[in-house]
């Protein structure tokens, strides 16, 4: 699994005209599934995400995890995380996972999520068109991938 975090002071989701998804401040989470992803890798990344520290404390320093901060949460399903560039310049998507494991993979992510941030997770629609919109608060940007945990 690869994630894009984006610290946000507000995010939206508007699907065919009809917003779907909107926070003020939280986390704005662009999530890419691949087909070797297990249930740990969902497990762990729910995890770390939920317990990341960047969010300011009252001394301005990011010392408080999104559950802290009492933030809203919206998740969005995004293939084009595992775009490969090595050959040519059309991206190719051979390592996304394909929708019969991708759909279930990100609806037990949300859930797991739900889980350990204690709230509501909002988020887009699996393979529909949307607009995604944000104010990056920071502008702070975490990419997370599950097979590569540095």
């Amino acid at each position: 699994m690869r994630a894009v975090i984006q610290r946000v002071s507000e995010a939206s989701v508007t699907i065919e005209g009809t917003k779907t998804a909107e926070i003020a401040q939280g986390l704005l989470i662009l999530l890419g599934i691949e087909e070797a992803d297990t249930t740990e890798d969902i497990e762990w990344l729910s995890g770390k995400i939920a317990r990341l520290r960047i969010f300011n404390d009252e001394n301005g320093v990011m010392n408080k995890s999104v559950v802290e901060a009492d933030g809203g949460i919206i998740v969005v399903s995004q293939f084009t995380l595992h775009a490969s560039i090595k050959k040519g310049n059309r991206p190719s998507y051979i390592y996304a996972a394909k929708p019969e494991i991708a759909i279930p993979f990100y609806e037990k992510f949300k859930k797991q999520l739900q889980i350990d941030a204690g709230r509501k997770i909002q988020s887009g629609e699996f393979g529909a068109m949307m607009d995604v919109a944000l104010v990056n608060d920071g502008p702070v940007t975490i990419i997370i991938d599950t097979k590569n945990k540095e």
